[in-house]
């Protein structure tokens, strides 16, 4: 069986305000045709379909236009919902989709149905695996999305001892792939999709943390041992996170900040038979708009850079040492030339040694906020809290400025 592992899509997704749906387009356009020139049979997306819970219509359109051509009756899309999904609009569609091919799959304890679906049949299901059979070869999968702690919670029920409830949340897991993994056989192949943070995972910045303080990570030890292969999805850099196990995160399908730039971005085509171990092969996708960071000693050499990329289709930002603020004239001047500037950032002596600090403005305090309320509540907030978040941080800012004066 012929597998190709990716994730993070983050449909939807923009770079400060800068919408990257042109370049999403032209990845989903590359990615169905690297499936069908790879004959792939099972296309796995483990989570970060969009990049927000309510993800505009557009990138809906695109995300299902394109699992429609990539399973035209020929192949599997097995689909779960990551921690920036809304599992039961990611899964509102799976009546529809198994005739298609498609097995959306929004909460753990998401059951698949059973049955002869054309190119592939459902041979069993239950709370968290399916066995599927695809052109004759067998596959039992455990797919657990995005576990939050209320999901958690909704497995460890009452019933469960009071031991069992109190685990910590990779201990939880770990229970979990332990369960699940009884329904591997010799005879099968056994794979895992999940959408989690494991330990020892290295991030690439952009992700947004779906843990605090190291209570929402995942150890090795508790990740399913009998799996053949491990489809992971939430961290951005593509990696192998086990010298033991085959447990592999595809990252994400752009360069989604600045801090991506050295990035190059994959997915994974694997080839595996029961009882063998994958032969597992990158895959890597174009960079369509690189992100550029340009770090002048003064504007008018700045104003150069735009001049030489003018005609460069990138995402731009610049760092600029100056004495004194940077004139309102030279910018607007450097974003005619180069209109895709996402930042420029004036670098004033003192701040030289300081870099980071100078980076905490009114916007990277509200994501800050954003994150913290997503891990510590598992949801977004809503906008009127965000409103009142950001008149509180104008009030302080005032009341400095008062104080100072």
């Amino acid at each position: 069986m012929r597998i190709l592992h990716t994730s993070d899509w983050h449909l939807g997704k923009s770079l400060e305000n800068f919408s990257r749906m042109e370049e999403q387009e032209k990845f989903l356009e590359d990615f169905v045709q690297i499936v069908e020139e790879n004959n792939v049979d099972l296309v796995i997306i483990a989570g970060d379909v969009y990049d927000s819970s309510n993800p505009p219509a557009k990138a809906e359109m695109l995300f299902y236009s394109t699992l429609k051509r990539l399973s035209s009756g020929e192949r599997v899309i097995l689909v779960i919902a990551g921690n920036h999904d809304n599992p039961e609009r990611l899964s509102a569609a799976s009546p529809l989709a198994y005739e298609h091919g498609v097995i959306l799959l929004g909460t753990p304890k998401s059951i698949v149905h059973k049955g002869d679906f054309g190119k592939f049949k459902i041979l069993d299901s239950g709370e968290g695996y399916l066995e599927i059979e695809i052109k004759g070869e067998k596959a039992v999968i455990i797919a657990l999305p995005y576990p939050s702690e209320k999901r958690l919670n909704e497995i460890f029920t009452e019933e469960m001892e009071e031991g069992k409830r109190q685990k910590s949340y990779s201990e939880r897991i770990g229970e979990i792939f332990k369960r699940l993994s009884e329904k591997y056989r010799d005879d099968t192949i056994n794979i895992a999709v999940s959408h989690i943070f494991v330990s020892g995972g290295e991030e690439a910045g952009s992700e947004r943390p779906i843990q605090l303080g190291g209570s929402f990570a995942v150890e090795i030890r508790h990740l399913p041992q009998k799996a053949q292969y491990i489809a992971l999805g939430h961290l951005h850099r593509p990696q192998k996170v086990s010298s033991t196990l085959n447990a592999y995160y595809s990252g994400s399908a752009l360069q989604y900040s600045k801090s991506e730039i050295n990035h190059s971005k994959c997915a994974y085509l694997v080839d595996i038979k029961a009882g063998t171990s994958p032969i597992v092969k990158e895959v890597y996708f174009k960079n369509y708009k690189p992100i550029e960071i340009f770090k002048c000693d003064n504007i008018d050499e700045a104003i150069e850079i735009c001049k030489e990329y003018q005609d460069k289709n990138i995402w731009a930002y610049f760092e600029i040492k100056t004495d004194s603020p940077l004139p309102p004239s030279k910018i607007k001047e450097m974003k005619q030339i180069l209109p895709n500037i996402v930042e420029i950032k004036p670098i004033l002596p003192e701040d030289e040694a300081q870099v980071e600090d100078y980076e905490i403005t009114e916007k990277s305090m509200l994501e800050l906020f954003e994150e913290f309320y997503l891990k510590e509540r598992g949801v977004t907030p809503s906008q009127d809290l965000i409103d009142l978040f950001v008149s509180i941080v104008k009030e302080e800012d005032e009341e400095d400025e008062t104080f100072e004066a």
